[in-house]
């Protein structure tokens, strides 16, 4: 994916959350149980080919759970 396509955001915010998720050592099961929102939702903000929305206070959620700072899910 190119960084002009207007998807670009979500797939990078994507990727991090899976690479800070497996530092972390939480399956998405586990991940999905933390914050309250499916395993499915997880899944689909992971993936390459499937482009989940989101909202930022679930990026924050989410960055808490992992004890990162947000910023770290937008690093390329």
């Amino acid at each position: 994916m190119q960084k002009k396509d207007s998807n670009y955001i979500y797939y990078l915010v994507g990727k991090n959350i899976k690479k800070y998720r497996k530092i972390k050592g939480y399956t998405q099961q586990e991940l999905a149980d933390e914050i309250g929102y499916s395993v499915g939702f997880i899944s689909n903000i992971e993936s390459k080919s499937y482009l989940q929305t989101f909202s930022l206070d679930t990026l924050y959620l989410i960055s808490q759970k992992l004890n990162i700072n947000i910023k770290q899910l937008f690093d390329e």
